[in-house]
């Protein structure tokens, strides 16, 4: 507690140590407390100067502190009536560049959809929303938005709405547990009490803010092509009725993943959907964002848990074993390249209108 005044337990102890005396000499101070000479010489010269002792015909008198220490008190009394001027002076400038920044970003066409360019150009715009979002923050990210400049970007963003009480959602492509820095931070957004899950494939980019305004890529494939700034109510309603319906099937981070055996895992059932719609082994991998030798991998190891020995033949008992539930808008999509599909369907070697893609 004495420390607040520069005093430590010695000058505790020469000032209890001359209290009890009602005054002493130097020489019995130094015969008195068992203490090098210098340390005591140091300690007294600071009760001194606080007026804790005064020196009377060569003896230390202790004296009353409420009335030494007035003048102390009124000193860090005005320097803390300073400091609270300058935070008051501070956050009056930051506000008001708050504000001017607010007027400017208003100026912007915002109406239905606006165009972003650069990324300089998206991030001040999700700094703007952020910062005036008070529920809800959702993202959709691929992999590709987990770069480092990226996610020291939106660190102090999410760190922000956190603090205030918004709720912010993540879903990750399920390849984030191959990105170091993509899976540190969506673990940190975790235990700073965000909401954070995977999927074994994430359609685009996107972002929704208060279920009123959102941030969309333009291009999927591209995420340098730039995003766009949407408001109208039927754009967010169909962006929200997305996202929780991608919530109803993404896995929590870093839950238990290890599917029984007999039953496959949410990637293995994507990447049946995947090769059930006819794309090849490398699309498959630039959709799951995993290397080729790792699709190959997982189809191999679907095949064997088949007992299949051929893709054509897996297609045909994981869609008897309800592992793959082929769409029947696929019936209508033109092969390119090849003869209509109901030209080549026969009972015996078509079992459903998507199984012959798995080949």
């Amino acid at each position: 507690m004495l420390q607040s005044l520069g005093l430590d337990e010695l000058a505790h102890e020469i000032y209890r140590f001359a209290l009890s005396r009602q005054g002493c000499r130097l020489e019995s101070l130094l015969g008195g407390i068992r203490a090098p000479e210098d340390a005591i010489r140091q300690s007294v010269d600071r009760l001194l100067e606080l007026s804790l002792l005064r020196p009377v015909g060569g003896t230390l008198v202790p004296a009353r502190p409420p009335l030494t220490l007035r003048t102390l008190l009124q000193r860090e009394h005005s320097e803390i009536l300073r400091r609270h001027q300058e935070f008051v002076d501070l956050k009056a400038a930051m506000d008001r560049l708050s504000e001017e920044f607010e007027d400017a970003q208003g100026q912007g066409p915002h109406a239905g959809w606006e165009r972003l360019v650069s990324p300089t150009e998206i991030h001040a715009r999700m700094e703007h929303l952020a910062a005036k979002t008070t529920g809800e923050c959702v993202y959709l990210l691929p992999s590709d938005m987990n770069g480092t400049e990226s996610l020291q970007a939106r660190r102090p963003l999410d760190q922000d709405m956190l603090a205030r009480g918004v709720s912010v959602w993540n879903i990750y492509r399920e390849s984030i547990y191959n990105h170091r820095a993509g899976l540190a931070y969506a673990r940190w957004l975790s235990r700073s009490g965000g909401k954070v899950g995977t999927l074994p494939t994430v359609p685009l980019w996107f972002v929704v803010y208060d279920r009123t305004t959102a941030l969309v890529s333009v291009d999927p494939e591209d995420p340098a092509a730039g995003a766009v700034q949407v408001t109208g109510a039927g754009y967010l309603a169909c962006l929200v009725a997305l996202f929780e319906r991608l919530c109803e099937s993404m896995t929590p981070l870093d839950a238990p993943t290890q599917p029984e055996l007999s039953e496959p895992s949410p990637v293995e059932r994507e990447l049946l959907r995947l090769m059930g719609q006819g794309l090849t082994d490398e699309a498959v991998c630039k959709k799951l964002g995993v290397g080729l030798r790792t699709v190959r991998r997982m189809i191999a190891d679907v095949m064997e848990r088949l007992g299949a020995r051929s893709r054509f033949e897996a297609g045909a008992k994981a869609v008897e074993l309800g592992w793959y539930r082929p769409c029947s808008c696929n019936d209508d999509r033109p092969q390119r390249g090849k003869e209509p599909r109901a030209a080549r369907r026969t009972p015996e070697t078509d079992p459903s209108p998507t199984v012959a893609a798995l080949v």
